[in-house]
């Protein structure tokens, strides 16, 4: 696949997983990659001219804000290797001041290290970190309006005792759906992940109530036989079954960004085994043992 295919595999994905209210909009700079986009999304097998006028440059917003919104260009050899540059992401905003400006850089310096090596960069970026900022940005008081998003996440209460939930599903595909789960995971200050495909499998763990009001969102969208496996106390490990302290030490699910996305059971079977719970799976028949 070339690297400009690609590029518009992974617009194309972007584009289809857009909430209401988001907006992926391309400069003026940027309107070849407009009309090929349209292109590709009727027909992935699209003829690509040979010689594209300019990398794609485009700005992701909400619709009902102009106070803070990413400005987005992605480097000419972007998507030709897994490990190949990162987008250029600006922040922007109306009357935004040069600190706040700073301090929504920093964020998105942080959201771009975490998404090294993926296949999806931009996807991952825009869908776990870009757009969940914004609109958590957009729920605060206007007087605070501009402070990242971070800095917003629900207070984790020390004394509230820690609950994980387990999901599993025919499937899971849907953008949409995986966009709302990792955005509830952000808003909720819950770890966990999600497995895409065939079967879906979603788990998170934080709070009680924050894993509550979780599972009751999870379970308002439609599904296709959705089962909630559980929903309890996290369990203290004894030392006898509790995960080496050189590869799970103060560990949660998906630390490594709060909130992943596997693709193949066995990586499903390898988290939970590196929390020290990999029986809550094995024994529900999802995985085996090693």
């Amino acid at each position: 696949m070339t690297s400009s295919r690609k590029t518009l595999e992974e617009l194309n994905l972007l584009k289809c997983s857009l909430l209401p209210g988001e907006l992926l909009e391309f400069v003026a700079d940027s309107t070849q990659w407009a009309d090929l986009l349209d292109a590709y999304a009727v027909d992935p097998d699209c003829d690509l001219p040979g010689d594209l006028e300019a990398p794609p440059h485009l700005q992701l917003k909400l619709e009902t804000s102009s106070d803070v919104w990413y400005d987005v260009t992605l480097p000419p050899d972007y998507g030709e290797a897994l490990e190949g540059r990162l987008p250029v992401i600006s922040v922007r905003g109306d009357n935004l001041g040069r600190a706040e400006q700073e301090r929504w850089q920093r964020v998105v310096a942080d959201a771009l290290e975490s998404v090294h090596g993926s296949e999806y960069p931009l996807y991952e970026l825009t869908s776990t970190h870009l757009f969940p900022q914004l609109h958590a940005a957009l729920d605060k008081p206007a007087t605070a309006r501009h402070e990242p998003a971070d800095k917003k996440r629900r207070p984790s209460n020390p004394t509230s005792p820690r609950y994980h939930a387990l999901f599993v599903s025919h499937h899971l595909k849907s953008p949409q759906k995986r966009r709302a789960l990792s955005q509830w995971a952000h808003e909720l200050a819950l770890a966990g992940f999600a497995k895409v495909g065939h079967p879906g499998v979603i788990y998170c763990e934080g709070a009680r109530a924050d894993v509550e009001d979780f599972v009751g969102r999870v379970k308002s969208m439609q599904w296709l036989a959705l089962r909630l496996r559980f929903v309890e106390p996290v369990p203290v490990p004894s030392s006898s079954d509790s995960p080496s302290s050189s590869s799970a030490e103060a560990e949660e699910p998906g630390q490594r960004g709060r909130w992943a996305e596997f693709e193949k059971v066995g990586e499903v079977v390898e988290e939970m085994r590196r929390l020290g719970r990999e029986s809550f799976v094995v024994e529900m028949g999802i995985g085996s043992a090693r």
